[in-house]
């Protein structure tokens, strides 16, 4: 097999896994001497946030104005804003029956006409890329769920602390923390998306917590404190689009994006990107709560990534800076280019009232502005060749 040329910027990559790694053993640690001292009540009680009177959020999101605002973190287990690392200082308030709340709270919930509208952006310009290429790689019909990250924890067994959903690549695996050899695995994996797009997109599940789950006493699941059963979404659009100040260029293979902060909760909304809306209510969209959606009306998520590009990293140490969004004129700052726009629509059938949250870490307390979503592009060039034609043409493919 011919080795890859190792991507930039990746020299510092097994020093921050290996203090990553010191630093998970120490929460297993940690949370085995929960267990074994704080009997706390019954599963059944535990299962449902809901059902038996929230505790409050105490920390609101001071930096709503500037979501990309703060430190991103070094972004490896040990401490970066999606990996894991020592708890943080999240404000809990308490269960009606005494135990200790781990959320979602009462106030995280609000009606779906309480969202603010949702930003439309700059309006396109004479040269602006208006076209759009959508990939259907099913809805992770397959099953296939970890706790790990291999963008933001790579070597790191759970470094997630909570379980991700899969769709495009298969190959899932996160043994090593070098890059080459993890491109090389994806290289050689299996996909649910069409064309040989052997791409990889997760984000975290959405959970029903009126209902236990399987993964009850499992890392990942209940043993990170995410409890109840995994729902499946009914649709996932996955989506490129353009630029309103100009035409995109190729994403190159390889290309690792984030969006959103799995520890916006307690960075106090730093790099929150999180989009929570309704079907039929898709002009308005909530970042920091989850929304009650009407008799007939499906919950969505929706992920945006960033798409300006510095032209040469694959990855960066804190998984921001090699690719960040656009300025607020839609353009890309001095030394970045326009690469397509990633856009992952998720919809989900919820039971009624304050029943779901999302996966996160233990200390994130299931806070609707933590949620986030990872890619990695292996798509075929000559398949990203067709979509940026097509984008670039105004054509929706």
């Amino acid at each position: 097999m011919n080795a890859r040329p190792r991507p930039p910027g990746t020299e510092n990559r097994r020093t921050r896994v290996l203090v990553g790694a010191a630093a998970a053993l120490l929460l297993v640690a940690g949370a085995l001497t929960v267990v074994l001292t704080d009997v706390g009540p019954s599963s059944d009680e535990q299962l449902v946030g809901a059902g038996h009177g929230f505790g409050g959020r105490h920390d609101h999101y001071g930096n709503q104005d500037d979501p990309e605002g703060g430190d991103a973190g070094d972004g490896g287990a040990g401490g970066g804003d999606q990996g894991g690392g020592d708890h943080g200082g999240g404000a809990h308030g308490g269960h009606g029956d005494g135990a200790e709340a781990v959320g979602p709270f009462e106030e995280d919930f609000a009606d779906i006409e309480q969202a603010p509208p949702r930003e439309d952006g700059p309006e396109p310009g004479p040269e602006a890329s208006t076209g759009s290429f959508t990939v259907d790689c099913g809805v992770n019909e397959n099953g296939v769920f970890n706790s790990e990250n291999v963008i933001v924890a790579p070597g790191v067994p759970h470094g997630a602390q909570h379980t991700h959903d899969y769709v495009g690549n298969q190959n899932v695996q996160n043994f090593t923390d070098d890059v080459l050899a993890n491109n090389e695995l994806l290289a050689q994996g299996e996909t649910t998306c069409p064309d040989g797009d052997l791409s990889m997109h997760y984000w975290p599940v959405l959970r029903d917590i009126t209902r236990e789950g399987a993964d009850a006493d499992e890392s990942g699941g209940g043993l990170d404190g995410n409890i109840g059963e995994i729902l499946t979404a009914s649709s996932a659009t996955i989506e490129f689009l353009g630029n309103p100040r100009g035409p995109v260029t190729e994403m190159p293979e390889f290309l690792q994006i984030i969006t959103g902060n799995a520890r916006a909760n307690t960075a106090e909304g730093a790099n929150a990107r999180a989009q929570w809306t309704c079907t039929g209510f898709e002009d308005r969209a909530f970042p920091d709560r989850y929304p009650l959606c009407p008799e007939g009306s499906d919950v969505v998520r929706i992920f945006d990534f960033p798409s300006c590009w510095d032209g040469e990293n694959f990855e960066s140490p804190d998984n921001r800076t090699h690719i960040v969004f656009p300025e607020e004129d839609g353009g890309c700052q001095d030394g970045f280019t326009a690469v397509p726009l990633l856009r992952q629509t998720l919809v989900y059938e919820v039971p009624d009232g304050p029943s779901f949250a999302v996966d996160g870490f233990p200390e994130e307390e299931h806070a609707p502005i933590t949620d986030h979503s990872d890619h990695i592009n292996v798509m075929p060039r000559e398949l990203m060749a067709e979509l940026v034609d097509c984008v670039n043409t105004g054509r929706d493919c």
